[in-house]
């Protein structure tokens, strides 16, 4: 299945969480009950054209019935209703939740975890990997301008506020993959910020988690020794961390498994034969104004290892 597969759920619609059944249930109760009122509107209003030249009622009972008494008996209704409904959902969950840190960039999404084993922390970039039927606690932050994080099929939209640490929790009941989005404009690129979700069993999770922690493997192959050489000779660990292939800076994404990733730049391109390459040399065109220069300037033989390099990190 890949990121841009019709298996990938995003819709309010088609809840796969607790806290989404929750709200799907509240937008049913809202879309069905505005359809009855317009309805009844519209009814009412058909009513009154037919009573022309007729007698006509007597509007203190309109005016009070229909135009005061009515909508705040409805409005009353429902906030008591979604309130009921609502409660409790913006609580800490009970018991041992999975918590990992979300940070909003210019125009990417750092996720960070915390091994429960060793405290070591690992950092990914633009996918957030849950084990289904456990509770998750997301610690939202933004790095430099509001962003805002709407996974539609697990859970509400919640702000991510510079110099601020919001909450939102999530109990996805269902394994697959799931499409997020920054749901605030933030600037050139909002609309290309994406965050994919993907659910695992709790023993795939586990796996996925132990094979995170480990550092990058260092391979034998003169390609892939020419690739790590050019990543450090163009510059690339300036921004870019490879975690056992020596430290690098920290204002990009981590790059220690960026070949196993489902797509590259926020969702702007699947990963596969070639992505690596053109992302590498045409990020500006792909995605202008991020905060990454395009390396049209390297030759043939330079691209391709470098390119190799970075897909086996996996």
């Amino acid at each position: 299945m890949t990121a841009g597969s019709g298996g990938v759920r995003g819709s309010v619609l088609d809840p796969a969480s607790l806290q989404a059944e929750v709200l799907a249930e509240l937008s049913w109760v809202l879309i069905v009950g505005a359809t009855l009122v317009f309805l009844v509107t519209m009814g009412l209003a058909a009513w009154a054209l037919r009573q022309r030249g007729k007698p006509a009622v007597a509007s203190a009972w309109w005016i009070g019935g229909a135009g005061i008494a009515f909508p705040v008996a409805v409005l009353s209704a429902l906030l008591i209703y979604s309130t009921w409904r609502t409660r409790g959902l913006e609580l800490p969950p009970d018991g041992d939740p999975l918590v990992v840190g979300v940070t909003g960039h210019l125009w990417w999404w750092e996720v960070r975890y915390r091994d429960p084993a060793s405290g070591r922390e690992i950092a990914l970039a633009n996918e957030l990997h849950l084990p289904a039927g456990r509770p998750v606690q997301l610690g939202l932050a933004a790095a430099d301008v509001i962003h805002s994080v709407w996974m539609p099929s697990l859970g509400g939209k919640m702000d991510l506020v510079p110099g601020r640490l919001n909450r939102l929790v999530i109990t996805a009941r269902e394994p697959g993959r799931y499409r997020g989005q920054c749901a605030e404009y933030c600037g050139e690129q909002h609309a290309r910020m994406a965050l994919w979700v993907v659910v695992h069993t709790p023993a795939d999770y586990e796996r996925w988690l132990q094979g995170q922690l480990r550092p990058a493997g260092l391979s034998s192959d003169p390609l892939l020794q020419r690739g790590r050489q050019a990543f450090r000779e163009q510059g690339c660990v300036a921004c870019h961390t490879v975690r056992g292939h020596g430290e690098g800076g920290r204002r990009g994404p981590d790059l220690t498994h960026v070949g196993s990733r489902l797509t590259l730049g926020a969702g702007v391109l699947e990963m596969g034969p070639g992505a690596m390459a053109a992302w590498i040399t045409g990020v500006q065109a792909l995605k202008p104004g991020a905060h990454m220069a395009s390396f049209r300037h390297l030759d043939a033989p330079t691209l391709q290892a470098l390119s190799a390099y970075l897909a086996e990190l996996r």
